[in-house]
């Protein structure tokens, strides 16, 4: 698979443990700001992809952890998703990677997204 396009947040790391000693509640909270991160790029992704039937925009999803958020697109009936962002040059395929697209518009979005909830669960939970 072709290269990952990131946000890394510096004290991620000690900040998911101290949370976690906290318990799940604290957990949780966690998750929902790796996912609100990755809906503001799921949101931006879903236009740039390439419509033919719209199969293939339906398929984009944000999900969050406790360690990240993700952006996925295609699945078992929609498995042309990776040709159609990272090409397929033996079938001239031409790479059309709506997904670093979309978080190379929100960067700054997503970026100021984790800053905010960051320093809130920081201050809720006072570490």
């Amino acid at each position: 698979m072709g290269k990952r396009a990131a946000v890394e947040v510096e004290g991620a790391k000690q900040l998911r443990k101290a949370l976690e000693a906290m318990g799940d509640d604290a957990v949780a909270e966690l998750k929902a700001v790796n996912l609100e991160a990755a809906e503001i790029v799921a949101k931006a992704a879903r236009p740039l992809v390439p419509r033919v039937t719209g199969a293939l925009e339906a398929t984009v999803r944000a999900s969050g952890t406790k360690t990240r958020g993700s952006v996925r697109a295609g699945k078992k009936r929609v498995p042309y998703a990776g040709p159609i962002h990272f090409g397929w040059p033996e079938r001239k395929i031409t790479p059309q990677p709506f997904l670093y697209d979309a978080i190379d518009r929100r960067r700054d979005e997503v970026v100021s997204a984790y800053e905010k909830n960051v320093q809130n669960l920081r201050k809720k939970h006072g570490l």
